[in-house]
């Protein structure tokens, strides 16, 4: 396992236990530089008008769309070790 892997796993298991929720668009932006970096591009068709949190995660994870696994790994890392700061 490569290092960027080791701190990208560090990172979600630390994700979890914030002393403080982060706001809403923090939590889309940790979603999709989760989904990016596990998942590649997202597909599918996104939610409709109802599905306001989903149609919500589907667009953050959407603004992502080709960037690198690992590109979107450094910056899940980057945000989460800014949040525990």
């Amino acid at each position: 396992m490569n290092d960027l892997q080791t701190r990208f796993e560090a990172a979600v298991a630390a994700s979890k236990t914030l002393t403080e929720r982060p706001d809403n668009l923090t939590l889309l932006r940790i979603y999709a530089l989760y989904k990016q970096s596990t998942h590649g591009d997202v597909d599918g068709k996104r939610p409709g008008m109802m599905e306001m949190v989903d149609r919500a995660k589907y667009d953050a994870w959407s603004m992502l769309k080709g960037t690198p696994a690992d590109d979107a790994k450094t910056a899940y890392v980057a945000l989460i070790e800014s949040l525990r700061a």
